[in-house]
């Protein structure tokens, strides 16, 4: 089962930018508005859980850092894979504590599904068509 699958890079540039822009968006809010982030941890349905990472205002300034940071690595496409990763071992804790608790038919919590989808594809494939610097010796 050795087929070549062809996609066209633009798609996958298109797919990377649209992707990042959640992350960025959030990353920026996360920063912005630190004190709704840390309400919305506090009254989160798994705030118990939260609490195992720590202060909720200071993980709200953390993870907006590491979103902000990894989002717009993504969009410029420097590290995918790695920053991709990062998208995507912030966003579990996030969707855990945020969106789990909702219930699974709650529209957030597959909106980050899709996300973690969106990622896996970066993570899983390393994609080096329309990228800043994607080396393959540190990323294959």
């Amino acid at each position: 089962m050795n087929q070549n699958i062809v996609v066209n890079g633009l798609s996958v540039l298109l797919l990377r930018i649209l992707l990042s822009g959640i992350f960025i968006n959030v990353g920026i809010s996360h920063l912005l508005y630190t004190d709704k982030v840390s309400n919305r941890i506090q009254n989160a349905p798994n705030a118990a859980f939260a609490q195992l990472f720590g202060n909720p205002e200071l993980l709200g300034i953390l993870s907006g850092s590491v979103l902000l940071i990894a989002g717009i690595s993504f969009l410029l496409g420097v590290f995918i894979r790695w920053s991709a990763l990062v998208l995507f071992l912030v966003l579990i804790p996030i969707t855990i504590i945020i969106q789990v608790g909702n219930g699974w038919l709650h529209g957030p919590f597959w909106k980050n599904v899709a996300l973690f989808g969106g990622l896996l594809f970066f993570i899983i494939n390393n994609p080096k068509e329309y990228t800043l610097y994607n080396p393959s010796s540190l990323t294959s």
